[in-house]
């Protein structure tokens, strides 16, 4: 069964300081990083949501074989990209969509596989993490309509999620579920000298 990915990189980051896609962080940037991941846990296509600093991305992210979207109403919240995320793949062969948001870097692609293998075009599941809910977040196709009537402001799926609880997938063991929200939150870096870096038009 075919499950996409679906990216959400359109957020402007301004607890953190900076576009968050555009984090460099272990010698990538984080929208390179997620992409790669969703790739690697088998999701087909994979589409990534810019906003913010769209023009940034495209001229400094290495993205290959990613579909990129722009959302021009990113401003409005993550809602809006979830939009159009599942605007975008509906004229895909897709029966379901992986979900992840830019800034969870400990999220590694076993956990990807684990929530795509439970593929179906009415699932419904999300990572937990020591019985917290986190992401990524698994959506069948037959759900993408009432979805996206439930996505609105910066809340994304938990409107829809609060109403029809998912399956609850434990992935602490294969993956961390930690947003970055500041530069404190980030994972230790790999190497001392490294620093997290912007680019001059954010």
């Amino acid at each position: 069964m075919t499950v996409a990915g679906l990216l959400l990189a359109a957020g402007a980051g301004r607890r953190f300081g900076m576009p968050k896609a555009l984090v460099r962080h272990r010698g990538r940037l984080f929208v390179e990083h997620a992409a790669q991941v969703l790739h690697e846990g088998g999701c087909v296509p994979v589409v990534v949501v810019l906003g913010a600093s769209a023009d940034a991305v495209r001229a400094s992210a290495s993205l290959p074989g990613s579909a990129l979207v722009d959302n021009p109403e990113w401003t409005t919240g993550m809602g809006s990209s979830l939009r159009a995320g599942l605007s975008t793949l509906a004229s895909s062969v897709a029966q379901a969509v992986v979900v992840l948001p830019v800034d969870t870097p400990g999220v590694t692609a076993l956990a990807i596989r684990r929530l795509a293998d439970l593929a179906a075009p009415d699932a419904l599941a999300r990572a937990t993490y020591f019985g917290r809910p986190g992401h990524p977040v698994l959506i069948g196709r037959d759900r993408w309509p009432d979805v996206v009537k439930a996505a609105v402001g910066d809340a994304g799926a938990r409107p829809y999620l609060s109403s029809h609880p998912p399956l609850e997938v434990p992935c602490e063991d294969v993956a961390s579920g930690d947003d970055v929200d500041r530069p404190s939150d980030l994972p230790e870096l790999s190497d001392p000298g490294e620093k997290v870096t912007g680019y001059p038009d954010e």
